[in-house]
């Protein structure tokens, strides 16, 4: 017996705590913290759950080092790069950018955790990622601060979120690229984003401003999804209760099951009715169009003015969107597909030197911009806020747009 158990620790990869760190890093990024078990990540890795514990205390540990170890990656990634004065800013930009994008690629199908899932860190360990974050940001801006010289710190803060929303977008995704080229597309997108003429000092939110009270709605069932997705957007969907949900529409519990199954059936049908909405919003728009530039600068439009006015819907469907059943999910991604897909169309008829599977990125990196630049903003009811996010979309997917500015070495 004892010559077995020599030969099993001899047999132990000598990377085995790697090993675990990345199948949970995987795992959170799929199935969301919540979801992932001790004993998932230890099948995925091919060993017992006890062994776990003797590398990790316990799976927030594990969930700790996976966001935490992203993040030093980011910092990592950029650390060597020697940002100097006396070198053309240009360069210094694109080689920042594509050390992120290398980190974002090597990391895709775990990314979605850094840029989802930290929200269930705690206090101490929201704020050593938020330190790792406000580090990149601040190597972007050396060298924005050459090309753009003279924007306040706030406007810097604007481009390099744009600039890392265009990187960390490929997580958020399964289309496919060579690496190659999905790396030259994306620091061309991010250069196109760093070069847009912000209109303006953003306005900064007003401070604990109420949610806006919709009108009465006589649909108890209008009202259930309305109340729930402000709900799961405000609470997040695990810590709300079918009975908060009754109670902020002014029902009982039960009288919700005349109606939905569950918290499931709700997300689901919150996500299927907006998707709709989008696609119907998106015919009438390519229909009354002249050409397909028109139609591609009234689709952001109404993409933009959409999110502002329902800023919750985007926010829970990328963090909540797991809590779904698998055959919810399929039916979910299959619509949302079909709206990348129709974007896609017009992007290539712009912008015909793109591909469809590069236009697909750019799409996906235009959709990111807007959630992302939302939630910078804290999507105040204001025209500023909204033109800021929309230059940069446009510019993202139509390339000649207007109001970019001149991005060259100063």
């Amino acid at each position: 017996m004892a010559r077995n158990a020599s030969a099993e620790i001899r047999r132990r990869p000598k990377d085995r705590k790697a090993q675990i760190a990345r199948a949970a890093a995987e795992a959170f990024s799929e199935q969301g913290y919540h979801g992932v078990s001790m004993e998932a990540i230890a099948a995925r890795v091919g060993v017992s759950a006890a062994a776990l514990y003797r590398h990790y205390a316990g799976k927030y540990e594990l969930f700790r080092g996976a966001v935490l170890g992203l993040g030093r990656q980011l910092v990592d990634g950029t650390a060597d790069l020697n940002i100097t004065d006396d070198e053309d800013p240009r360069q210094q930009f694109d080689a920042l950018v594509g050390a992120l994008v290398d980190v974002a690629l090597a990391n895709r199908t775990s990314g979605g955790l850094y840029r989802w899932e930290g929200r269930y860190l705690d206090d101490a360990d929201q704020a050593e990622l938020l330190a790792q974050i406000g580090t990149v940001h601040d190597r972007i801006h050396r060298p924005l601060a050459r090309l753009r010289p003279g924007l306040t710190r706030r406007q810097y803060l604007t481009l390099s979120t744009a600039v890392l929303s265009v990187v960390g977008s490929i997580v958020d995704h399964r289309a496919k690229l060579p690496a190659a080229t999905a790396r030259e597309l994306l620091i061309e997108l991010a250069g196109a984003v760093a070069a847009v003429e912000l209109p303006g000092e953003p306005v900064p939110a007003e401070p604990a401003v109420a949610s806006r009270a919709p009108a009465p709605d006589p649909s108890t069932y209008e009202a259930l999804l309305r109340e729930s997705l402000t709900l799961f957007h405000r609470h997040g969907y695990r810590d709300t209760s079918m009975e908060d949900i009754a109670a902020a529409v002014g029902i009982p519990a039960s009288g919700i099951y005349k109606y939905f199954s569950g918290k499931g059936d709700i997300l689901a049908a919150v996500f299927r009715r907006a998707s709709d909405r989008v696609s119907g919003e998106l015919a009438t728009v390519v229909a009354s169009a002249a050409d397909p530039h028109e139609a591609l600068s009234g689709v952001i439009d109404s993409y933009v003015a959409r999110t502002f006015d329902q800023p919750e819907l985007e926010y829970v469907y990328y963090t909540e969107r797991l809590n779904m059943s698998a055959a919810d999910q399929r039916i979910v991604h299959d619509l949302q597909r079909s709206v990348v897909e129709s974007w896609v169309e017009l992007v290539v008829a712009v912008r015909p030197q793109w591909s469809p599977a590069q236009a697909r990125f750019a799409v996906h990196a235009a959709m990111a911009l807007v959630i992302d630049l939302g939630r910078l903003q804290r999507y105040p009811d204001a025209a500023q806020a909204r033109a800021v996010v929309n230059r940069l979309v446009k510019a993202v997917l139509l390339g000649d747009y207007r109001l970019r500015a001149t991005f060259t070495p100063m």
